[in-house]
């Protein structure tokens, strides 16, 4: 079902590791003309744009492409108790990890009269894109919502597809989840034209221009992102799910197989990776994945997943290789199966989320760690992170020199203009003096 990679008797470089890493061979690239073209109808006819692509991508016609506050309001008061309250403790506790995460602002004195602060301020407008094609996401409307409220934005825009069994509305968890967080901005609209629509506004829905879109999405949505980087900021490109796991011959190979089967079940693109030291530890989680993902509710999905490319079970001589396997991946998700996961974490640069043992699956950090589950994929955790506070904040210099401060530096501006040749710099700065 899942291919195995023997690395032993090998110390890959970084360029060879690189090379090594199974990887989804994904079709951004085939399906950028298609998205562009779509991106181009939503800018030219607007509204009629985005019902006319539901209705021929998603099967449906929605009868408002702004979901009605009272829509919004009858999802919340007919939420499963059960639900509410789990999507209301999530809410807690993401909210509380990412109101840690602003920074406050720091005063640096250069000189007498001389100062610089970095402070930070929100983004006006944020579009939060929440998926909607095989599974159901009220958990990425928190993880989206929660760190823009705890940054400060102002307002909050969700699109997210129309859905056939409800008419062409958006799924009333997902409206819950919204009307929870007191957004009451969603509208029904998914794939490449919602991003085009939040990117450049439309007039006729009073839909205003976002200044950052965040999210995780199909290649539909990430290639749409990638093509309106400029006209708006994204966060990283969210693609299909991937995890990581590294383990010794502590680990159990039943908890592993259950986490790989867990992330697999998300997409037939999803990635599952095991590396580990242990030769019998991989046959172990070989023949458990093979039982678990049997019996598992989308067998056929997580099957596919399990059996493509980008799926491995890896085999190395030790932790340290196992290691920079997993920088030169840089998984989305990463867990740490080993004797000490704190000392084996040490080790790791490159992963947008690392789980420390047996007992913080994956699963965990999708709802209810309190951590962020949007987190970049494809190796963008290389220079990359994942979404929080800090995704809608951007720093701002204050710069303060009174008269005496100015004069003391004066001289090395002038000399600095004449250097480049720009002398009106300098003289802007002697005009002061008089």
């Amino acid at each position: 079902m899942i291919q195995t990679l023997d690395l032993r008797g090998r110390r890959p470089s970084a360029a060879e590791l690189l090379a090594l890493v199974p990887r989804n061979p994904g079709t951004s690239a085939s399906v950028g003309p298609v998205v562009a073209e779509l991106i181009a109808d939503v800018r030219a006819r607007g509204a009629e744009a985005l019902l006319d692509q539901a209705e021929r991508l998603d099967g449906v016609r929605p009868p408002h492409l702004r979901v009605p506050a009272e829509d919004i309001a009858a999802a919340v008061r007919d939420l499963d108790p059960a639900i509410r309250a789990a999507l209301e403790e999530a809410i807690v506790r993401v909210r509380k990890a990412s109101a840690a995460q602003i920074p406050p602002a720091r005063t640096t004195v250069l000189d007498d009269g001389a100062t610089v602060t970095q402070r930070w301020q929100p983004v006006g407008r944020a579009g939060l894109y929440v998926p909607g094609g095989k599974a159901v996401y009220p958990s990425s409307v928190i993880m989206n919502a929660v760190p823009a409220q705890a940054a400060g934005v102002g307002s909050v825009a969700i699109a997210s597809p129309p859905q056939k069994a409800f008419g062409g509305s958006v799924h009333p968890t997902i409206l819950a989840a919204a009307g929870l967080l007191g957004v009451d901005e969603v509208y029904a609209m998914g794939g490449a034209g919602a991003v085009a629509a939040l990117a450049y506004g439309v007039d006729s829905l009073g839909l205003d221009p976002v200044s950052i879109i965040t999210g995780p999405g199909n290649v539909w949505v990430t290639t749409a992102k990638r093509q309106v980087l400029g006209q708006v900021g994204i966060d990283s490109e969210a693609g299909p799910t991937e995890i990581l796991v590294i383990a010794d011959s502590t680990a159990d190979p039943r908890l592993i197989a259950a986490d790989l089967v867990s992330q697999a079940e998300h997409d037939e693109a999803a990635s599952a990776v095991l590396v580990t030291d242990d030769p019998a530890l991989a046959e172990a989680v070989e023949r458990e994945i093979a039982e678990q993902a049997a019996r598992t509710h989308h067998s056929e999905r997580v099957g596919i997943a399990l059996a493509g490319p980008q799926s491995a079970l890896v085999i190395v001589d030790d932790l340290e290789i196992a290691c920079a396997f997993s920088d030169a991946y840089g998984p989305e998700h990463l867990e740490l199966h080993t004797v000490d996961p704190e000392v084996t974490a040490e080790r790791i640069h490159d992963a947008g989320a690392v789980f420390l043992g047996p007992t913080t699956p994956v699963s965990l950090g999708d709802y209810l760690a309190g951590s962020n589950h949007v987190l970049p994929t494809l190796g963008q955790a290389r220079f990359s992170s994942g979404l929080g506070a800090h995704t809608f904040l951007r720093p701002q210099q204050l710069v303060s020199y009174d008269r005496a401060a100015l004069q003391r530096v004066a001289p090395h501006i002038r000399a600095l203009s004449d250097a480049e040749a720009l002398p009106a710099h300098g003289d802007a700065v002697d005009a002061r003096f008089a």
